[in-house]
């Protein structure tokens, strides 16, 4: 396509629209995966190319568990991003990530159940490295970025992703923090996953509305009072990553760019034609240096 977008931007519960952008644009795309939440809307900040895309779609009509994460992250690919910030509402498990905090997670706990969390399959096959499932550089981006605008941030922590759309119970709330897990959330564990199959380097921007329900002297979670929590916090998230998006090098060398360099165990020869016009966004840099190589 001819759009290009150096920035992409999940918008979750709380953020369906991301203004001030300079040219903006809609744009419906197809993917071999089907239908992304909603259309794109891509555009500029100070020159800087960003696609923002409303995770849950516009009116929020769309369940974590019903999301197509594959659409999401290959619309984004073939938009031309190379990197994707997901603004994500979470509970949290510690008494020092009050409400209002802003975390920039490192790692996750998988809680959820038969979601859709790889491109490959069908014929190929492919083992991408997950040990660190952050960028690193685009983390510390973020919380340089929203620190200076004031937010109290939490650089690091373990997101624990549970299924939903119900909240945790207060066994499972335990639990979780034995584990170590400082929030949780419903969404990013396989936005992470497929973006760094895409070789998209992928942060989130997470923002503590709760304290779930560990605390047993304390209410269970209240819908009303997370969505006022995130409208407070919209426009610190808005202003974040705007800033963002005009301090992201594009000639960054991050390992997250080349993830798939050794992780593609099929022969080329070998993988289903079908499969390679579905993929061919995802390997086209793959396949083509193994053409040279050849």
């Amino acid at each position: 396509m001819s759009e290009t977008a150096l920035l992409g931007v999940i918008g979750g519960s709380g953020l369906y629209k991301m203004e001030g952008l300079e040219d903006a644009r809609t744009v419906k795309l197809e993917t071999p995966f089907g239908d992304p939440s909603d259309a794109y809307v891509v555009g500029s900040i100070e020159g800087r190319p960003v696609a923002f895309l409303p995770r849950h779609g516009v009116g929020h009509s769309i369940l974590p568990s019903e999301l197509n994460f594959r659409a999401n992250i290959h619309g984004f690919k073939q938009l031309g991003a190379d990197a994707v910030v997901a603004v994500s509402a979470v509970g949290s498990l510690r008494e020092d990530i009050e409400p209002g905090h802003v975390v920039v997670p490192d790692q996750f706990i998988d809680r959820t159940r038969g979601r859709i969390s790889t491109f490959f399959g069908g014929g190929v096959v492919a083992h991408v490295g997950f040990a660190d499932p952050f960028c690193r550089e685009l983390s510390h981006l973020l919380v340089e970025t929203a620190r200076e605008l004031g937010a109290t941030v939490h650089a690091g922590g373990t997101y624990v992703c549970m299924e939903g759309p119900q909240f945790s119970t207060r066994a499972e709330s335990h639990m979780y923090r034995s584990w170590g897990g400082e929030i949780i959330g419903m969404t990013n564990l396989q936005e992470a996953k497929l973006a760094r199959e895409a070789e998209l380097c992928f942060a989130t921007l997470a923002l503590a509305t709760d304290y779930d329900c560990w605390r047993d002297a304390s209410a269970a979670v209240d819908i009303a009072e997370v969505l006022a929590v995130l409208s407070a916090n919209a426009e610190l998230a808005k202003t974040t990553v705007k800033l963002t998006a005009r301090r992201v090098d594009p000639g960054r060398a991050c390992r997250c760019r080349s993830a798939l360099t050794d992780a593609v165990i099929t022969d080329p020869a070998l993988i289903p034609e079908v499969r390679r016009e579905e993929l061919a966004v995802i390997l086209a840099r793959v396949l083509a240096a193994r053409e040279r190589q050849e």
